[in-house]
């Protein structure tokens, strides 16, 4: 039934893919327990009902040791489960090994993966969520039958049965007839109520009458009689779970929907008044609440958490808001400054501290804050950049998850001055006292070792959040937080205080655990702990690359070797927390030969060689303080000079890798093609690296070249076509500038060119822009012939296979000439003959585009070798002539647009001239318009004398004819409509839509429109067109209007009397506003249309006030009094509030008796402005005040409010029945699916084209919950 009830939505709550179950890497052990020392239960993508429902049950104690003290006699041995004659209970059996791990497996998250096999649920089971209270009921009926013919098959029933009698009182004879229930958990109202107490009343104290038309036959009397019916408890079990319904149906809406109402329950309840027997103690009747299972989020998404109460003290409580401030206290006091120079410590440390071991990243800066009194920008960001950059860089030692929200440590990070701290705390058992485990668990969290000890837990204290895996501290008043909202209550569950644990259970996980158990948790944890030093001494480990001067030299500004069959670098396996000093002192044992000083450097391999950075000088430092990771290169020297050469080192030497090119000319001719790496392309190329620092003049004297010599640097984005090379000539002043400074990098290349070969046909000099045309530039172009489909007698039509011919090119070559090669290369002179026929590119998707100049050169065309073109019939432009597409109407398809080719001096009128004419089009009734830059419709040309290129229009555009003439330039056209008011206003029931189109008739040229406003139907009377300019005034505008021919009749004092509203679609959307704004102003423009309402006063509303259309309810009725307008002055105050006192001043009422709700017209709904205003206390900054012109309510011009007078009305409902009415119609036409019947259904209400109700989100099927559990009778 509840199979998809919290399948996951839009507005759920993200779960772990639904792909498998979620685990860590095989390499990385889970980490020990947190602060509190309770271990969480991991989700495996949908599973958080299943993780609280468990948390509860091990929670109470007689649960999991009347489950305990089932032996493997009873249950069997899981490692016989597989053969076929043996009855082994898994599920029991499974559930006694998790109970067994969360108490005593030192991990912060035990797996539910083994009991879910026990179900028999798969992968997409257990990413599906489900209802806890259903799998409440299963899970019971489950485990009964598992542990049929054993000691524990009735230990469910003991605990949880409880039974009720139902009653039903003869009035006249005095019979009672009973009938009695059983019950494993109570269901209990929350619609209507406001609290536990309440329901239960309702359910067992109020008593429901038979009489009237619904009298009850009584069997004594054997006839109709009035009846009392009644219910009470009459067994009450040692633990009451009581589910609350905060999920309810909407029988009108069709859908469900979430309780969210505030509904109390109390910490200790006594029962006597709802029991049947009432003679025992209080004592027996007093239960209290222990565990709160909670959902958070809406009906079809969520997710599920619990607050327990730890009866037997088994976790460390600790007071929530008390933990943060001795944590800021002690870092700031213990922090040490050397400690402050390296963020690496500070953030390792920030996030080591953390119970979870990760921090959210939009916090991680707060933090550090906190930590060493400076912000990271301050500190860090000048050496390191920016933070998320940092982590990045890090990502040995950090790692971002949650999709990138948090960062984590990959492992425990060592203290930069002190030895790593001890392994994790021992195993709890049975044995183990509270202390040790405090001291222990201290010992995971750097820099709290001395700590004071917590203050004595406050009575009431021991309550927990266990959300998945993670467990912390609560308060026992942060349970009236989930009295309301989205995130609140969904079970309860209350234990009898007649039930007290004995001293032994006291702080002892290991009470009543079977032996067997208590050696799988032992061994689980020596396992655990062993994974641990394996992996904390393999994540300390680093390899470093030694690299030793001996083998290397100095050679253009970087490292090079001396010997390439050499070995290059040295590997070196170290823990990175050993010191500077003690990896100098290993290298000198494995040197045995190394005389002098050893200074070891940070280096890098770069596309020049080896170069040197920082020299670790500190041999205290630990390596990985001083930022030593694995894959870092060190070089081993002196500190002073390589072979003689003195190094230079830091990030500004760093040496680039220029490609140094050099014309070959004479070379080429020798060796008939060309030398150098490009074959024939006439250019050598040569790789050489050089400093940083240096200058580009000295890179001169470096290559041997005198200064007469020039040094060009390749243009970027290559050349202008055709296959040439463009270069830009260094100016001379650059010659002192430094590489740096000149933001040459790796790959640059770099054009020599000496004073004889300046003067070569090869190298043409345009200012300081050289363009090299080598023999690489004769290539060629693929030209494609597409012939003209012909027809083929009888079989329709049949296009001709394409032609192919590669034709050699060059970027000089003129298009003219590549058009006559194309045509001999593919032998078409007799074809073509007396035919003008044109080349065009294609682009990606097999458009033709333009056709090119053939008066231009290839590179002056922008054509590109080796790329193809079409020879296509059609003439080519000249040029002095443009290429243009056009369509009439609307914007053009894909093909089906007209072509034309205009001089470029044309005129707008001339160049639609010939448009029309090519199109056959006749009048002068046109004009052309512009696509705009998403393919649609644009603006107009409004200058018809204007030329193409003075309006700056490009080969290839299109341009649209548009009927219609043009207005003047710097004028509007203008369509008005008129408002016509009704004529009557009946007392009615509101009519749901504002400002739809009714109904439209054409009577000659009049067009008349039907609209619903404000509950009455009023006419939109199309009165015809104006002609103004953009620069004149709205009180123009109105002017004018009246001027028109269908508005003689109408009779205004001055133009204030008349109120404009802008239209669209023939609805009412906004009033303009603003007597002399400018029509430009008001972002009029051609085209609109707009509506003027004859109004009984003057009227000029101000930016922030708001024409509403307010409606009395009917006392006692689900109606409202005719619509009165209200002119609401939201400029100072748009709260609430303010329209409230607005309301109550114009009607004479109360403000605070006065309930106001906006209609919705699109989902035919009500929603009410809240009553509620915040007290903020004076130090405090004032709260900014909710707006109703903002989100939700957005309140406009015409909008509809509802008014209840609450001192003479209690109805607070603003339904009415034509809503009701509207949603029963809308949810039929869903249900049919016809979109006609749609249509004629707003049609024959009234009701205009309104936005259409997207498609309902297709959910998945529902999945009823189901256990499969073995047959043991």
């Amino acid at each position: 039934m509840f199979g998809s009830l919290f399948e996951e939505q839009g507005e759920g709550y993200s779960l772990a893919p639904s792909g498998g179950r979620v685990v860590k890497g095989e390499g990385e052990p889970p980490p020990p327990r947190g602060r509190v020392n309770l271990s969480g239960i991991k989700n495996q993508g949908g599973t958080c009902y299943l993780n609280s429902l468990l948390q509860t049950l091990l929670f109470t104690p007689e649960f999991r040791e009347e489950l305990f003290s089932l032996g493997p006699k009873e249950l069997g041995c899981l490692e016989d489960k597989d053969k076929p004659e043996a009855k082994v209970r898994v599920i029991p059996l499974e559930l006694q090994r998790l109970f067994a791990r969360l108490l005593l497996v030192d991990q912060q998250s035990a797996s539910t993966a083994d009991l879910t096999d026990s179900f028999g649920w798969n992968n997409s089971e257990e990413s599906r969520q489900h209802d806890v209270q259903e799998l409440n009921r299963i899970l019971f009926s489950a485990l009964e039958h598992s542990l049929v013919d054993t000691s524990g098959s009735a230990f469910i029933q003991r605990l949880y049965h409880g039974t009720t009698v139902n009653s039903i009182l003869c009035k006249e004879c005095g019979n009672i007839s009973q009938r009695q229930e059983d019950y494993l958990d109570l269901t209990v109202c929350v619609r209507g109520v406001c609290g536990l107490e309440r329901a239960l009343w309702d359910m067992f104290v109020e008593e429901e009458m038979f009489e009237g038309s619904n009298l009850y036959r009584c069997g004594q009397c054997d006839q109709l009689v009035t009846a009392a019916k009644s219910a009470k408890l009459r067994k009450l079990p040692p633990f009451l779970t009581v589910s609350l319904l905060r999920f309810n149906f909407d029988f009108a809406r069709c859908e469900r929907y979430k309780e969210t109402g505030r509904y109390t329950f109390p910490l200790t309840i006594n029962l006597r008044p709802f029991c049947e027997q009432t003679e025992d103690e209080d004592s027996e009747y007093s239960y209290e609440l222990f565990s709160v299972i909670i959902h958070k989020g809406g009906c079809y998404g969520g997710h599920y958490h619990v607050y327990i109460k730890d009866m037997d003290h088994l976790g460390l409580w600790e007071p929530p808001d008390t933990k943060p401030k001795v944590q800021k206290k002690k870092e700031v006091r213990a922090y040490t400054e050397p400690e402050k120079d390296d963020p690496l410590s500070v953030l390792s440390s920030i996030i080591a501290q953390e119970e979870s071991r990760s921090v959210l990243l939009d916090q991680l800066g707060q933090r550090l804050m906190d930590k060493i009194g400076s912000s990271w920008s301050k500190k860090y960001r000048k050496l390191h950049g920016p933070i998320g950059k940092f982590l990045q860089n890090h990502s040995d030692v950090f790692v971002l998850v949650n999709n990138g929200t948090q960062v984590a440590l990959k492992a425990n990070p060592p203290s930069p001055v002190t030895q790593p701290s001890s392994p994790a705390h021992p195993t709890p058992g049975p044995s183990s006292s509270p202390d040790p485990i405090h001291n222990n668990t201290a010992n995971h969290l750097p820099g709290l070792e001395t700590e004071p000890k917590t203050a004595p837990e406050p009575q009431g204290s021991h309550w927990f959040d266990l959300n998945d895996s993670t467990v912390t501290s609560i308060h026992e008043r942060d349970i009236e937080k989930m009295y309301q909202g989205k995130e609140s209550a969904y079970m309860l569950f209350y234990r009898k205080t007649l039930l007290r644990r004995p001293s032994g259970a006291l702080r002892n996980p290991g009470y009543q655990v079977p032996p067997h158990l208590l050696e799988m948790a032992e061994e689980e944890n020596r396992r655990l702990q062993q994974r641990r030093e394996e992996f904390e001494a393999s994540n300390n480990s680093v390899e470093l690359r030694l690299h030793l001067a001996p083998r290397y030299s100095l050679e253009n500004g970087a490292l090079k070797p001396i010997s390439i069959e050499q070995k290059e670098a040295t590997n070196l396996t170290l823990d990175r927390r050993r010191t500077v000093g003690d990896l100098r002192m290993i290298i000198y044992q494995k040197q045995d030969l190394w005389e002098g000083d050893m200074a070891l450097t940070v280096a890098r391999s770069l596309p020049a060689g080896l170069h040197l950075y920082n020299t670790l000088t500190d041999d205290e430092v630990s390596l990985y303080s001083a930022g030593i990771l694995t894959g870092t290169d060190l070089f081993v020297w002196n500190g002073r000079e390589i072979c003689g050469a003195t190094v230079q080192t830091g990030a500004e030497w760093e040496p680039v890798l220029l490609t140094v090119v050099r014309p070959s000319l004479g070379e080429e001719e020798e060796a008939g093609g060309g030398v150098g790496e490009e074959g024939g392309s006439g250019l050598t190329k040569e790789s050489r690296g050089f400093a940083g620092r240096v200058t580009l003049g000295e890179v001169r004297e470096a290559l041997g070249e005198t200064q007469e010599s020039l040094l060009c640097q390749e243009k970027r984005g290559g050349g202008e076509g055709g296959g040439a090379s463009g270069w830009r000539v260094f100016p001379p002043g650059d010659m002192q500038r430094t590489l740096k400074e000149l933001a040459l990098k790796d790959g640059d290349a770099l054009l020599v060119l000496e004073p004889q070969t300046q003067d070569s046909s090869v190298f043409s000099m345009s200012g300081d822009m050289v363009t090299v045309t080598t023999p690489s530039d004769c290539r060629w172009l693929q030209v494609e012939y597409r012939p003209e489909r012909r027809k083929r007698g009888g079989e329709g039509e049949e296009e001709e296979e394409r032609m192919r011919a590669k034709v050699p090119a060059s970027g000089n070559m003129l298009m003219c000439e590549v058009k006559q090669r194309a045509i001999a290369e593919l032998q078409l002179q007799e074809r073509l003959a007396g035919v003008a026929c044109c080349l065009r590119q294609v682009d990606r998707t097999g458009k033709l585009l333009p056709p090119v100049c053939e008066e231009l050169s290839v590179r002056d065309a922008g054509v590109r070798l080796m790329t193809s073109l079409s020879l296509c019939p059609g003439t080519a432009p000249k040029d002095t002539q443009m290429f243009l597409y056009f369509s009439v109407g609307t914007a053009p398809s894909s093909g089906l647009e007209g072509e034309i080719i205009v001089e470029r001096s044309s005129t707008v009128k001339q160049c639609l001239k010939k448009m029309l004419e090519s199109a056959r089009l006749e009048g002068d009734g046109w004009h052309l318009r512009r696509l705009d830059w998403c393919e649609e419709v644009g603006e107009a040309l409004m200058d018809e004398e204007a030329s193409l290129s003075e309006l700056k229009m490009s080969h290839g555009d299109t341009l649209v004819i548009t009927e219609g003439r043009l207005p003047p330039k710097g004028f509007l056209k203008l369509s008005v409509w008129l408002y016509v008011e009704p004529s009557a206003y009946p007392v009615v029931s509101m009519e749901t839509e504002v400002n739809g189109m009714a109904a439209v008739s054409t009577e000659g040229q009049r067009l008349e429109v039907m609209t619903a406003v404000g509950g009455a139907m009023v006419e939109l009377r199309t009165v015809g067109q104006v002609e103004i300019s953009e620069e004149a005034t709205l009180e123009e505008l109105k002017t004018q209007v009246l001027t028109l021919p269908a508005l003689q009749n109408v009779c205004v004092p001055t133009p204030a009397f008349l109120r404009v509203w802008q239209l669209e679609g023939q609805r009412l959307t906004c009033i303009l506003r603003g007597q002399q704004h400018t029509l430009r102003k008001l972002k009029l423009s051609s085209g609109v249309e707009f509506c003027v309402q004859q109004l009984l006063r003057e009227e000029d509303l101000g930016p922030k006030e708001v024409l509403l259309r307010v409606q009395i309810g009917v006392p006692g009725e689900r109606g409202y009094y005719p619509p009165e307008e209200l002119v609401w002055d939201a400029s100072r105050d748009p709260s609430p509030r303010s329209l409230r006192s607005a309301l109550a001043s114009t009607y004479g009422l109360s403000p605070d008796s006065l309930l106001l709700a906006k209609h919705q017209p699109h989902t035919h709904t009500w929603e009410t402005f809240s009553n509620w205003s915040q007290q903020v206390s004076k130090r405090k900054k004032k709260k900014k005040a909710e707006s109703l012109l903002g989100a939700p309510f957005h309140l406009k011009d015409g909008d509809i409010i509802g008014v209840k007078n609450l001192l003479i009305d209690n109805n607070r409902d603003f339904s009415t029945q034509q809503d009701e009415q509207r949603l029963r119609e809308e949810k039929e036409q869903r249900r049919k699916g016809g979109q006609c019947a749609g249509a004629e259904v707003e049609t024959n209400r009234g009701v205009g084209p309104e936005k259409k109700m997207g498609p309902i989100k297709a959910r998945k099927p529902e999945v009823a919950l189901s256990i499969n559990v073995g047959v043991f009778r």
